[in-house]
């Protein structure tokens, strides 16, 4: 419990650091806010002259432009090159999504795999160039800051007890000292060890253009905010000092996009000079302009995308690119996610302006009652919509249909009461662009069931409480004229716009209330796991023989729980230990039930206070367990033999076919009988079976692996081995629909018999099956096999390899990957798909278990 409790704390410690960071920033703002008169702010920027934005527009430009060479440079990091325009998507929606987003790491990665999946990298070569794109933008930004204060120390030396002197020295020689050290370290290609990783420079040319780029790009952004200042702004050398240090601390506070701490130290550092008013209007163009905008452009490739999906609109504009139309087509599966987005950005966006006092309020009589009721109830129906919005979001990203239909809806109630309230045609006029911008998503929510069915995770709780700390902030600041009266609830008049925000906050804030206490209060559905009856697995058989995977008839085995789609022309096979609710292999069934039946194993385990867990997932799905928030860990590759160029023809053979002649001449012969099969021949085979688990360590094992079961071994072809008219081993076939594609199960032999029995079987199935028109033949998976050395791999890979060569005396993992590899055959990866807070190697000790059946079945005999 006391472990449970620290590793509950510990992922917990990074959102409370960043939530009172947040605050922290805000409350600062708000104090250098507080002598201003938000009317100036409007004033400031509608008064901002075209010529300024464009300026500012272009240097947008050109800073996104630099940002799309980190991709370029992480891919030739990790030895991949792409085409230009493939980068170029893959960068800008990277960055213009992980930008607005906040953690860029992590949506702009997402965004990254799915594009650069379709290309042919993989999902830790993805990860790679994603950390080698936060690590570079990181020290990037943290060195050009620490170089700026160098040269101009005054530029932050209101906020540091140090004189301008000492600011300098101590800067250039943190400058100095950090440029040599990772020289040096490009130069002589070392790496160095940072809490468990190891890391390594891009070689010398490499760092000289990461270099070049980071500079354009710190240059780029700053340019884009100064042009935008008042007069009595520093220089813009100058000023480059105090963008970078300002950066370099709102990327230390790890606030999602420095929201608050980055505009707190731009305007503490500024000039007397220039007015806190027109420094505000800068700041929030400047948000406006260098995240919103590209954020808008890269949602409306996404929703060009849609509309080509849905009715075929833009298929010739994307006819014309078809370098990219791969990538184009991944944007799909973005599409729940970002209009998760959209709608929270909606929502929080109505709660801000209701806070603004009616304009309109001064032209209604002063006895029109019909007026004032509108007005009222414009401003009450916009910040429910706001709320509606923010809580829909969590059901747009679980791809919940009714979530869709709960988003327009309030999208146009919102327009509706913009023009009640009089917010202006302007705002109407972006909320119903907002709709219809909704609109061709239709096709990506297709799950149904209800907004509060889902796992509310605290995450969501975080953000919706902190839009809730802004809007509150926002509302003192517009209203901090009026002094606080307790009959301000009940004032109603014409002209009372602070009693009508208070009561649409008291309206908005009871809605949420209400919500939480509902999703606190709610009766928890305990799923109890019901073994499977003759029934159900009737229902999975039928779904297996149609199946393209022979590793499906796992699911017959007799130790498994399913879970069915709706339609029942799906299926996951799991089973649960302790906490961890472990799925074996691929979804079963239709394709496009995969996502959806996901989800829901995924939130039916959290329900019951569980974890899920995918084991032994190929790649064929890997775009399916990122969309879960799930993490990948390769533990091994599945052996899968190319029948078709099979042959023991040749030098490379010359060995085998030797030893498979002799093998037949000593009397050795191999049969495979179809099922089902007679009773006298299960009960010879058991006595084999018994002959092997005397001489084996453990139990009989289960769950990824087939049991010695009279009906399970019935439903299969069963191949055995014979020594003059004796039999000496078998083993049960599984294959697929088609019969193209098939897999050994359990074999099992006489140990005096061993020596090279399994080589000759598997030789003799291998030629048997190939001359029948198959086209694969599965070996089996050789665990922890082909885990990754390089210098961005994760410490599971780096444990798992170690495993792999010094774990002799557990598991032959090296005899067995050697043993497979005299058939050459294709080595394809095997993951395991968890929770990123669960640590593999607890996941992987309840698979052990879930396979020994019990922790004695590991040791014991």
């Amino acid at each position: 419990m006391a472990r449970l409790t620290l590793q509950s704390l510990r992922h917990a410690a990074p959102i409370a650091i960043g939530a009172a960071l947040f605050a922290a920033g805000l409350y600062a703002l708000y104090h250098l806010l507080r002598p201003v008169d938000p009317a100036d702010i409007a004033a400031q920027i509608r008064a901002t002259p075209t010529a300024t934005l464009a300026a500012a527009l272009a240097a947008t430009a050109v800073g996104y432009v630099a940002l799309i060479f980190y991709d370029w440079f992480g891919l030739r990091f990790i030895g991949r090159s792409l085409d230009r325009s493939v980068v170029a998507l893959g960068g800008f929606l990277g960055y213009a999504f992980g930008n607005t987003i906040g953690v860029s790491v992590v949506s702009g990665g997402a965004v990254r795999y799915r594009i650069y999946s379709a290309f042919g990298l993989n999902g830790f070569e993805v990860a790679a160039v994603s950390g080698y794109i936060g690590l570079a933008l990181g020290t990037g930004l943290t060195l050009v800051g620490i170089a700026a204060l160098a040269v101009h120390p005054g530029a932050v030396g209101v906020w540091l007890p140090y004189s301008p002197g000492t600011i300098r020295l101590v800067a250039a020689a943190i400058t100095v000292v950090s440029v040599l050290a990772i020289g040096w370290l490009s130069v002589s290609q070392r790496s160095i060890g940072i809490r468990g990783h190891q890391l390594r420079m891009p070689p010398p040319a490499d760092l000289f253009g990461q270099l070049v780029v980071t500079l354009i790009d710190v240059a780029a952004a700053a340019f884009a905010l100064w042009v935008l200042l008042p007069a009595g702004k520093p220089d813009y050398a100058t000023f480059i000092a105090v963008y970078a240090a300002a950066m370099m601390v709102g990327v230390m506070s790890h606030v999602p996009g420095g929201v608050g701490v980055f505009e707190t130290v731009v305007i503490g550092t500024l000039p007397a000079s220039v007015p806190v008013s027109d420094a505000a209007a800068a700041l929030l163009l400047f948000r406006l302009v260098y995240y919103l905008l590209p954020f808008a452009f890269a949602f409306l490739i996404v929703t060009l995308n849609e509309a080509r999906l849905a009715s075929g609109i833009g298929a010739r504009l994307w006819a014309r690119a078809p370098g990219i139309q791969p990538a184009i087509a991944t944007l799909h599966g973005l599409a729940p996610g970002l209009v998760a987005i959209v709608a929270f950005g909606f929502g929080a966006y109505l709660l801000l302006v209701t806070m603004i006092p009616a304009v309109r309020a001064d032209a209604i009589a002063e006895r029109d009652l019909v007026g004032e009721l509108l007005l009222e109830g414009g401003t009450l129906a916009s910040a429910v919509a706001g709320v509606v919005l923010l809580i829909t979001s969590h059901g747009l990203a679980r791809k919940v249909s009714s979530a869709w239909w709960f988003a327009i809806c309030a999208l146009l109630v919102g327009t509706a009461a913009s023009l009640l309230n009089d917010f202006g045609i302007e705002n109407a006029a972006i909320l119903l662009i907002g709709a219809l911008a909704l609109l061709p998503f239709r096709g990506a929510f297709d799950r149904p069931g209800r907004l509060t069915s889902g796992v509310f995770e605290p995450m969501w709780f975080v953000t919706v409480i902190g839009t809730a700390i802004v809007a509150a902030a926002f509302f003192f600041f517009m209203h901090k004229a009026v002094p606080f009266s307790s009959d301000l609830w009940s004032e109603f008049a014409h002209d009372s716009s602070t009693p009508r925000t208070l009561r649409a906050a008291l309206a908005a804030t009871a809605v949420l209330l209400f919500f939480g206490v509902f999703l606190l209060t709610r009766p928890i559905r305990r799923t109890a796991p019901v073994d499977a009856g003759a029934d159900v697995l009737s229902r999975a058989a039928s779904l297996c023989a149609q199946a393209d995977d022979p590793h499906a008839w796992l699911g017959l085995t007799g130790d498994k729980r399913f879970l069915f789609s709706e339609t029942g022309r799906s299926f996951i096979m799991y089973a649960v230990r302790g906490a961890s609710w472990v799925a074996l292999g691929d979804p079963v069934g239709d394709p496009a039930e995969f996502e959806s039946l996901a989800w829901s194993f995924a939130e039916q385990a959290t329900r019951a206070n569980g974890r899920p867990v995918f084991y032994e997932v190929s790649g064929r799905n890997l775009a399916l367990w990122p969309e879960l928030g799930l993490t990948l860990h390769k533990i091994g590759e599945e052996a899968v033999v190319r029948l078709p160029e099979f042959s023991l023809a040749g030098g490379r053979f010359k060995t085998m076919r030797a030893a498979l002649n002799k093998r037949r001449k000593d009397g050795f012969d191999c049969t495979l009988l179809p099922a089902p099969h007679d009773p006298a021949l299960i009960a010879e085979l058991q006595t084999i079976s018994e002959a092997w688990l005397g001489g084996k360590t453990g139990s009989e094992k289960g769950f990824s692996v087939g049991q010695f079961d009279a009906a399970y071994l019935d439903r299969f072809d069963i191949a055995v081995v014979r020594k003059s008219g004796r039999i000496v081993a078998f083993a049960n076939i599984l294959t697929a629909a088609d019969g193209t594609k098939v897999a050994i199960d359990l074999m099992r032999y006489l140990p005096e018999e061993a020596s090279g029995l399994i080589e000759f079987m598997f030789l003799c199935l291998i030629e048997h099956y190939r001359d029948a028109g198959a086209a694969e033949f599965s070996l089996g998976t050789a665990p922890l096999s082909g885990l990754s050395e390089r210098s961005v791999a994760r410490s599971w890979n780096r444990f798992g390899r170690l495993i792999y060569r010094h774990g002799g005396a557990f598991y032959n993992f090296e005899g067995l990957r050697a043993f497979k590899q005299k058939f050459q055959p294709e080595w394809r990866p095997r993951y395991l798909a968890l929770p990123p807070n669960v640590s593999p190697m607890r996941a992987l000790g309840d698979v052990a278990l879930l396979i020994a059946g019990s922790a004695r079945g590991l040791i014991g005999k």
